[in-house]
């Protein structure tokens, strides 16, 4: 056989091979582990990406060498042994070809969830002209979560992990950098800080589609989803036909508004698209913490509710079962989960009580969801800012339970908590938990928006009095009191707190019907 006949079998057969044979998927890693990562100290944490099906990987960190194989569907993962807070150090993952993980540290992990309040930045919080130039935290490491909507659980997300600096720390979520930064000064460890918010946006869109569908006391939330996606082409068409005098009006109330010093409505526009938004059930969760899942954290944080606030019955089971999905899908028992309660603000066209009904669900998740935490946010709110500046507090507030509550530090963490009351000659008796140092009011007048009523129902503005450990409470017009509220108002600003400054929490101690019970 001449030469030129040889040559051209023989590259035949190698072009069979190439065809035959597919060629093999080099390993990858899941944004969430890259360069500059911090890793949970002391746990087992997991590491995994993707290769060929039945691909060997190896991850060797330090002195310890993990060995998995990929599965079917080319996934993999190893689970590290513990390892103890500090680094810098470098970690390789091997297969077909080796990527190199570079300045990891080992530390606290927290994920920072919810809507706009959790999603303001840093930049837009009180003194970002001076807390801008002085964030050089090496040791804080901060990953911020794109944001992204789907029907589906992603396996991956898009974002990457950075040192905390000046230049990288302005578009980062206010409340989740003031909390890291107060718990890695007491701490003295690397904190890692996991931003994944979205504006505008509900309960029901950061849980499971199984957990939500588990609950028949949430089906009001597919319902109204199915409702609105039927409404939707009606809507659009009524916005066409009728938009210039929905538009002229906006702007005559915005005048007024203006020259009233009051807060100018939002400028109406085209209704959503119900299937493209971000409050569909479980949309968030799939593109937005199912691609974390199962990264190693010590726990999470949370900032949300107005988007609820309207539901508040709802809410009572709404928010403990995404707490309890979201601990269920890390498969890490009961993780901490703190969370802030709503800042007062006039919920323009609801009726006053519907935020005090939406903080009551917040306190009983408190009291009925082991492990939780709740900072109170009355006294540093702005009645006409749904987004107050003071977010320096808010992460204090809950760095004050993380320490106490997560790592035994001795130090008081909550404002007075509701307790039990008694009546005693035609006035109400009060006691609290989480007293501190005893309690006081923050601006040194009596303690404020206290109402009473009898068994009509009506409630009438009450004069209060601290007496020791207890608060009093009477009025001349309601001579045989059953119940008391305090801040039980939208707009509430009460003065009452404990000696550490710490706010009480508004309440209620009566069950009567409320005025968002029903809506779902």
């Amino acid at each position: 056989m001449c030469r030129p006949v040889r040559m051209a079998m023989a590259w035949g057969v190698c072009l069979s091979v190439l065809v035959v044979c597919p060629a093999r998927a080099e390993v990858k890693l899941p944004a969430i582990i890259g360069d500059n990562m911090c890793l949970q100290q002391d746990v087992k944490d997991p590491i995994w990406g993707f290769a060929s099906p039945d691909e060997k990987v190896t991850v060797t960190l330090g002195d310890q060498k993990q060995t998995a194989t990929a599965d079917k569907d080319g996934k993999w993962m190893v689970r590290l042994d513990p390892l103890k807070a500090g680094g810098p150090v470098e970690m390789t993952v091997a297969g077909t070809n080796t990527i190199t993980v570079k300045n990891i540290l080992i530390g606290e992990v927290w994920v920072c969830g919810g809507q706009s309040n959790m999603a303001m930045s840093v930049k837009s919080s009180k003194d970002a002209d001076k807390e801008i130039p002085s964030a050089s935290y090496p040791k804080i490491r901060l990953f911020m979560v794109a944001g992204a909507s789907l029907d589906e659980p992603a396996k991956d997300c898009r974002g990457r992990w950075v040192e905390c600096e000046p230049n990288t720390v302005g578009g980062f979520s206010a409340v989740g950098y003031f909390f890291g930064r107060d718990l890695h000064k007491v701490l003295n460890v690397p904190v890692g800080l996991i931003h994944s918010n979205v504006g505008g946006t509900p309960a029901e869109a950061w849980t499971s589609k199984a957990a939500l569908e588990a609950d028949p006391e949430l089906k009001g939330i597919f319902e109204r989803y199915t409702q609105a996606v039927e409404a939707h082409p009606k809507a659009l068409e009524n916005w066409e036909k009728n938009k210039d005098k929905v538009l002229a009006k906006w702007a005559e109330d915005a005048n007024k508004a203006r020259a009233d010093g009051r807060p100018v409505p939002r400028r109406p526009g085209p209704p959503g698209n119900p299937q493209a938004g971000n409050g569909r059930p479980a949309c968030l969760f799939n593109g937005m913490i199912a691609p974390l899942i199962p990264y190693g954290v010590r726990g999470a944080i949370w900032y949300q509710g107005e988007s609820n606030v309207g539901r508040a019955y709802q809410y009572r089971t709404l928010f403990p079962l995404m707490i309890r999905d979201w601990r269920a899908a890390w498969n890490e028992g009961n993780f901490p989960f703190g969370f802030v309660q709503l800042a007062p603000f006039r919920y323009g066209g609801m009726n006053e009580a519907a935020c005090a009904e939406l903080w009551e669900a917040q306190t009983m998740t408190l009291s009925n969801t082991p492990n939780t935490g709740m900072a109170v946010t009355t006294d540093i709110s702005d009645i006409k800012d749904i987004h107050p500046k003071n977010k320096q507090d808010v992460g204090r507030r809950l760095a004050l339970w993380a320490l106490a509550k997560v790592y035994g530090k001795n130090l008081v963490y909550s404002g007075p908590i509701y307790k039990s009351m008694a009546v005693e000659n035609g006035k109400i008796r009060l006691s609290f938990d989480s007293l501190g140092g005893g309690l006081k009011t923050r601006d040194g007048k009596k303690p404020s928006d206290f109402t009473i009523a009898g068994a009509d129902q009506k409630f009438l503005p009450a004069e209060a009095a601290i007496d020791g450990d207890w608060i009093v409470v009477h009025s001349a017009a309601v001579a045989q009191p059953v119940a008391v509220r305090y801040a039980w108002r939208d707009s509430a600003e009460p003065n009452l707190c404990n000696q550490e400054g710490l706010p009480a929490s508004p309440f209620r101690t009566d069950l009567w019907k409320g005025v968002t019970e029903g809506n779902n």
